[in-house]
């Protein structure tokens, strides 16, 4: 059954107050409200229609994928799944309050996403618009654990999201929160605000290999803060913009054994790049977990997720005053429904388009672990094998070498890399930030008007494809570089399974063609830079 427009006055009538209002927002256009209930960086530009990630509301399959360190365009089923969604919400609304339908359809979807990463419910689940308003969480959640603020230490300060800076100071980190309140950037978040520490990952001598005193330098930063008294929230990197994973298991060992119950740990795997049986280790070892739906998984962006292990819950017990600035972020439905005191505090406030988004992520990690896992595991090291191959061949890129080679059982398919960071090179020497980022904009545009060349040539132009946005390298000379990054994302590895293993393979190297023609459509603007709009 469709949601028409004669159903509207019904509707209003079974709702009362500002629900009646909150109903109506249901009924505004599905890819309106799949784009907003975030900061602003999920705005959509007026005049193309897509959001600082390039990506639109709606599905856009002609785009072929490889940018799931940063964003993807939404899938056709994905997009399906939240237009059902709204309805049934509507429906259920009928019936009761929506703030009440839809607060048991957030709980519902807390018992999904344990179902697919096999959690026990004893995990909480705490939803968020994404993972930059979910790192405010844990530091919320970290101040009750330890008793008082903490100081944050930030392993790969250098390769998290831009807005880990403020958020680990307990700062403002955009001038508008998903609730449409507007703040001042990098302002302090009142009763949230303390001090942070920056581990970056990336060799100073080198610029693009990952350093090898990450372990010494957490360990000393962790023994200098709790030698002044400060209480310690840890945040560890699995994995980061160029894939990489610090502290060692051994250096976070050593800081359990030397300081039992004076350092908290969060991992931020926003990038969703581990295995479940990793996922789950964390979240025995007391740590909470840091997830989203739209990376690695490929749902919109954003959509941010806080896992709570058993017992941290009971600290929030001691919860006695709740940070002013926190409620500006936070609605009750963001909480999980056993946290009754606390969600007693907030307001029944729904954020349609945070919850859009998840309903949307849930399909894509549902559709991922039906996959057999065995096929998932030869899938990523067929992809990992061929770019990696691809990468070296080329002349014009060079690879950015991998952070860590020893995997374990707990890495599953994520044994392989899946983030592939690379430098452009032309004439041997590299390119600046400024032409990366240009070829980086140019790749998801049609380029055949641009391109002179042969008809092959404008055909491999033609072709939108996106990859991860630049990251910046500095260099031991000054003069700072930017790495692009083919990534290989759980739709890729859904999209190749099929029953009939012959299929599957052609399935598999129709992708690795894809890679090919995207980094042939990446040499040729790199000879024609300068004929390329900005």
């Amino acid at each position: 059954m469709s949601i028409g427009a004669s159903r509207l006055p019904d509707i209003e009538r079974a709702s009362e107050g500002g629900s009646r209002y909150r109903l109506r927002d249901l009924f505004t256009p599905l890819d309106t409200l799949l784009a907003s209930g975030g900061d602003q960086r999920l705005a959509l530009d007026p005049g193309d229609r897509v959001n600082a990630y390039g990506c639109g509301p709606s599905p856009e399959p002609e785009i072929w994928n490889f940018a799931s360190s940063t964003a993807s365009p939404i899938s056709q089923a994905a997009y399906d799944r939240a237009a059902l969604a709204r309805e049934e919400l509507v429906h259920k609304s009928l019936f009761d309050e929506v703030e009440i339908a839809f607060d048991r359809r957030c709980e519902d979807m807390r018992d999904e996403l344990r179902g697919h990463f096999q959690l026990p419910p004893h995990v909480d689940v705490v939803f968020s618009p994404s993972g930059t308003d979910s790192q405010l969480h844990a530091l919320f959640l970290a101040h009750a654990v330890l008793g008082g603020p903490p100081v944050s230490i930030v392993v790969g300060a250098d390769q998290t999201g831009s807005g880990t800076a403020h958020t680990a100071r307990g700062h403002h980190f955009s001038a508008m929160t998903a609730s449409g309140v507007a703040v001042r950037k990098d302002a302090a978040i009142a009763g949230l605000a303390g001090d942070s520490i920056a581990v970056p990952l990336r060799d100073a001598n080198s610029g693009l290999a990952m350093r090898t005193d990450a372990d010494a330098e957490v360990m000393r930063a962790t023994e200098d803060s709790l030698a002044q008294g400060r209480r310690v929230l840890l945040h560890i990197m699995d994995s980061s913009k160029l894939g990489w994973r610090a502290p060692s298991a051994a250096c976070l060992d050593e800081i359990a054994r030397r300081w039992p119950r004076k350092v908290q740990v969060v991992v931020d795997a926003c990038q969703a790049r581990l295995g479940r049986r990793r996922l789950r280790s964390y979240l025995d070892r007391g740590y909470m977990v840091l997830i989203t739906g739209s990376k690695f998984f490929g749902g919109p962006a954003f959509s941010g997720a806080l896992l709570v292990p058993k017992g941290l819950s009971r600290a929030l017990d001691r919860i006695e005053g709740i940070a002013p600035g926190l409620f500006d972020y936070v609605g009750r439905c963001d909480w999980p429904m056993t946290w009754t005191a606390l969600r007693s505090r907030f307001e029944r406030r729904p954020n349609f388009g945070q919850w859009l988004r998840w309903e949307a992520a849930l399909v894509e990690i549902g559709n991922y672990y039906a996959v057999p896992g065995a096929f998932r595991a030869r899938a990523v090291a067929e992809l990992a094998a061929g770019i990696d191959s691809m990468i070296a061949l080329s002349p014009s890129l060079r690879a950015v070498p991998a952070a860590f080679d020893k995997a374990d059982a707990d890495d599953e398919e994520f044994a392989q890399r899946t983030i592939f960071p690379f430098t452009l090179l032309r004439n041997g020497k590299p390119v600046s930030i400024a032409d990366t980022s240009t070829v980086h904009r140019a790749l998801a545009r049609d380029m055949n008007g641009d391109i002179v060349g042969s008809a092959a040539d404008r055909q491999v132009a033609a072709q939108r494809c996106l990859v991860g946005q630049p990251v910046r390298l500095e260099q031991p000379d000054g003069v700072p570089q930017a790495a692009l990054r083919l990534c290989i994302g759980a739709r890729l590895v859904t999209d190749a399974w099929s029953a009939d293993s012959a299929q599957a393979q052609r399935n598999v190297q129709q992708i690795l063609d894809r890679i090919a023609h995207v980094l042939v459509k990446t040499e040729l603007l790199l000879d024609h830079t300068a004929a390329v709009p900005a």
